[in-house]
């Protein structure tokens, strides 16, 4: 490679194009399809839900019991 090729040189004049800039614009399709992946999570974890409470009371309550447990011979 030669010197000339390494060097970074700064942009000297901007690059003109045919196509109108964009500026983008609402997603209704995606925001659709994304409301319904969400009402459908919705509808299977809401009959999941007293299972997972009851599932995070037991943790709770083991934790607390194994907290006040005593560990090892303690004499």
């Amino acid at each position: 490679m030669s010197q000339e090729q390494s060097e970074v040189h700064p942009v000297k004049k901007a690059l003109r194009t045919v196509t109108p800039p964009y500026y983008g614009h609402s997603d209704r399709e995606m925001n659709t399809i994304g409301a319904g992946i969400f009402l459908g999570l919705l509808v299977l974890l809401i009959p999941l839900l007293p299972f997972l409470i009851i599932a995070w009371v037991i943790s709770k309550l083991t934790d607390e019991v194994a907290t006040r447990a005593p560990i090892g011979d303690e004499e």
